[in-house]
């Protein structure tokens, strides 16, 4: 196996989104627009609500990607306009495929609202190829104890294998083009050796602890991106001495190669294809989310 050497790190930057949710963002960002096919990564939170403050996304439109939520802590309600309704907790994944369009939002459950409470998972968009930019919305909704979950032989890493494959165990989300997708833990004294297509961008995004990466053990800790470059494994190893356990993301994804036009939450290939996208959600052609009887 070649391991991948490490590109670059990228620390992210803190920012509102929605109705003044605080994210970290390593992209977009003035230095690094997208990592094909991935065309964002927020973690949303951590963030502690006192009872009646939380706040989510109201009604918004997606079109021409997928949109993945991971949520760590929390209690999350969403609907869209074709009447599609559910629940996410602690642990559950969403995988959205916005395709042709549709509107939808994301919203403290009413419980939570009331109560209060920590909040902080993950959302990434997903790229559509050209010829799935118009497919039929769907879902894909992993309830937590359904993730698969793999481990070392030792013991020291843990993976949640939410997309692709690791340590000899695959994810149940099917997806549009390849893609890996794993939460990684990895104790003090623990490595993985994952293997990845050499055609894959791969990137691992810090959420807690450190780790060092690549051939030469570059370092990065919480709140940072590793871009890695060619190759065909993605090394991750955690110091010895280390007090904490490595948290992170490990992404990968089959780059499209194909232009982008964006506009917020339409993506497409060309400015009319944007613009009809912008005409088809303004004609009401995504529909609308019926409210809810009171």
């Amino acid at each position: 196996m070649t391991p991948r050497s490490v590109a670059s790190v990228i620390t992210a930057h803190r920012q509102l989104e929605g109705g003044g949710f605080p994210v970290r963002r390593p992209f977009p960002t003035a230095s690094l627009d997208q990592v094909d096919p991935f065309l964002l990564l927020d973690e949303m939170g951590p963030v502690e609500w006192a009872p009646g403050e939380a706040i989510g996304a109201p009604d918004h439109p997606h079109c021409g990607f997928e949109t993945v939520t991971y949520l760590l802590e929390g209690h999350m309600c969403h609907r869209d306009s074709f009447g599609h309704a559910g629940e996410l907790r602690t642990g559950d994944v969403q995988w959205m495929t916005a395709g042709s369009g549709l509107v939808h939002s994301e919203m403290p459950h009413p419980d939570f609202q009331k109560r209060g409470g920590t909040t902080h998972g993950f959302q990434i968009w997903v790229n559509l190829p050209r010829d799935r930019k118009l497919m039929a919305p769907r879902y894909q909704e992993i309830a937590a104890a359904e993730i698969p979950l793999a481990e070392s032989n030792d013991g020291l890493v843990q993976a949640r294998v939410i997309a692709g494959e690791s340590l000899g165990v695959s994810a149940r989300i099917e997806t549009v083009i390849p893609i890996t997708y794993l939460h990684l833990t990895i104790a003090p004294g623990g490595a993985l050796e994952q293997p990845l297509v050499p055609a894959l961008n791969a990137m691992v995004y810090c959420f807690g602890g450190a780790g060092e990466f690549g051939p030469y053990g570059t370092p990065a800790t919480d709140g940072q991106l590793v871009f890695f470059g060619d190759g065909d494994e993605a090394r991750i190893a955690v110091s010895p001495d280390a007090t904490e356990p490595l948290q992170a993301l490990l992404l990968a994804g089959a780059p499209l190669g194909e232009p982008v036009a964006r506009y917020g939450p339409f993506v497409m290939n060309t400015r009319d294809e944007l613009v009809q996208a912008m005409q088809d959600f303004e004609s009401g052609k995504m529909g609308r989310i019926v409210p809810e009887p009171q």
